[in-house]
């Protein structure tokens, strides 16, 4: 059995009482996601959510905190999702970017939109994170650590026993 997992970030965006979300082709079918995407090689998970955000909805994204990490098996598929979403703030909108392929639009909607949407919606990973954000899930982006490429890194961990 091949099995592979797809690491990818999400970002959370909230503003009066909207949730910045994306419109986009997924495997023929027209859904509902928040703005994410792959992580790249090379890419740490905040440059990778903060790329996705810009390429996707043409906001310039400001992660704030960690939201969660999700893992989700998409039923019918031998495929696992890792999802790393960070919620944040947006500004800077070009409204003349070009949307990434297969994206649609942007659009701003509401937790009672987005339920009354439940159907369309990419994955469950979506409404959960939007629950996570509502009650208050929030750790510290210093939980993670990007190591690639840091010297002083790789001195610590020669001299682990």
């Amino acid at each position: 059995m091949n099995w592979k997992t797809h690491v990818t970030v999400a970002a959370i965006v909230h503003r009066d009482d909207r949730f910045l979300m994306v419109e986009e082709y997924a495997s023929g079918k027209l859904v509902i996601n928040q703005p994410a995407g792959h992580l790249e090689a090379g890419e740490s998970l905040v440059d990778a959510v903060v790329r996705e955000t810009l390429e996707e909805t043409a906001w310039s994204f400001t992660p704030e905190a960690l939201l969660g990490i999700y893992q989700w098996q998409q039923p019918g598929r031998n495929r696992t999702y890792l999802r790393f979403a960070f919620c944040g703030t947006v500004e800077d909108h070009n409204p003349s970017q070009e949307l990434d392929e297969g994206i649609v639009r942007a659009l701003w909607l509401t937790r009672s939109e987005l339920e009354n949407r439940a159907a369309k919606l990419r994955g469950p990973m979506v409404m959960q994170c939007v629950h996570d954000y509502q009650i208050g899930r929030r750790y510290p982006l210093d939980v993670l650590a990007y190591l690639e490429g840091h010297p002083e890194a790789l001195s610590l961990m020669a001299g682990a026993v």
